[in-house]
């Protein structure tokens, strides 16, 4: 006979979980959300199934400062093997072109700042781009022509961490929509060597780093509670962890119950921003996201911890 399922709770915060290499994203967020038990999670932003690092999942109130952590500069490292190209860009895909030719580490170093800034990416083929509806991935694996369009991005750093006459591994910074296995490709081509990704790994996304992350086996110890005085909650970031780079206003109970019920108030103060996007709390608690729109507080999203 079968277990009846238990209800799914309200569980509020983040888990930055170093993902597993081989896993999706989606595959990783319903582990974690079935652990917690959790009614409502989600993440900020897709990594690649065979890298590993970073994946910030949001679980229930959380889920509404999921842009503010997508918006956040990202650090990749990543090895590129020269000589060959494949279609996924990655280890996942077939063979499409070969080279017999080397880079030295002296050309490798003399192109990067050709890769910093903003400059014009074509996304790879096998991505979650949506083309007419459909992921560009989904149509790649059925065999259909997958044309993307070139589009700006922006990237802070790139460096090279080690080199070697078949291989060689980096480091980037950068922004929100960049691929790290075009800009892999895009080298390799630029050297006529060509090139594919081998390794990747997310090391930060916007005020989350590898301090703060926990793999699924440990958040299942923590669960059957094997960790000696910890529990699964003790992996729980706040919700609010998410707004380390967003200002934040503090206002009174009477301002928060005008906030929680969709009315703004004016913001005073001496210190009081001037405008964009802010969060208020309250005697410690996030209350609102907002916008200060003209010399008042506007709330955009209110936070609801109650069942």
């Amino acid at each position: 006979m079968n277990q009846p399922r238990s209800k799914k709770v309200d569980v509020h915060g983040w888990v930055v979980l170093d993902k597993d290499f081989d896993q999706t994203s989606t595959h990783a967020v319903s582990q974690v959300r079935r652990l917690f038990n959790a009614k409502k999670g989600g993440h900020a932003g897709t990594l690649d199934p065979r890298a590993t690092g970073l994946l910030p999942i949001a679980l229930g109130e959380a889920t509404k400062t999921v842009p503010f952590v997508m918006d956040g500069r990202k650090t990749y490292r990543f090895t590129v093997a020269w000589g060959t190209e494949t279609s996924t860009d990655d280890t996942e895909g077939e063979v499409t072109a070969r080279s017999d030719l080397r880079p030295t580490r002296e050309a490798v170093e003399a192109l990067l700042p050709r890769y910093t800034g903003t400059i014009m990416q074509v996304p790879p083929k096998f991505s979650a781009i949506k083309v007419g509806g459909e992921r560009a991935y989904d149509l790649a694996r059925d065999g259909e022509e997958v044309v993307l369009e070139a589009r700006p991005i922006t990237v802070d750093n790139l460096r090279l961490t080690a080199f070697s006459a078949e291989s060689a591994e980096f480091e980037a910074e950068c922004g929100k929509g960049t691929y790290v296995r075009a800009i892999a490709r895009d080298i390799g081509r630029d050297l006529s060597c060509l090139g594919h990704v081998t390794a990747l790994r997310r090391t930060r996304v916007g005020p989350f780093g590898e301090d703060d992350t926990v793999t699924l086996e440990e958040l299942r110890e923590l669960a059957e509670g094997k960790i000696a005085g910890q529990t699964l909650e003790d992996a729980l970031l706040p919700v609010e962890a998410a707004l380390a780079e967003v200002p934040e206003v503090k206002v009174t109970r009477d301002v928060a119950a005008r906030l929680l019920r969709g009315q703004s108030t004016i913001l005073r103060g001496r210190d009081a921003p001037i405008e964009g996007a802010v969060w208020a709390s309250s005697a410690g608690d996030p209350i609102a996201l907002c916008e200060v729109e003209a010399g008042e507080l506007v709330p955009k999203r209110v936070f609801v911890f109650g069942p």
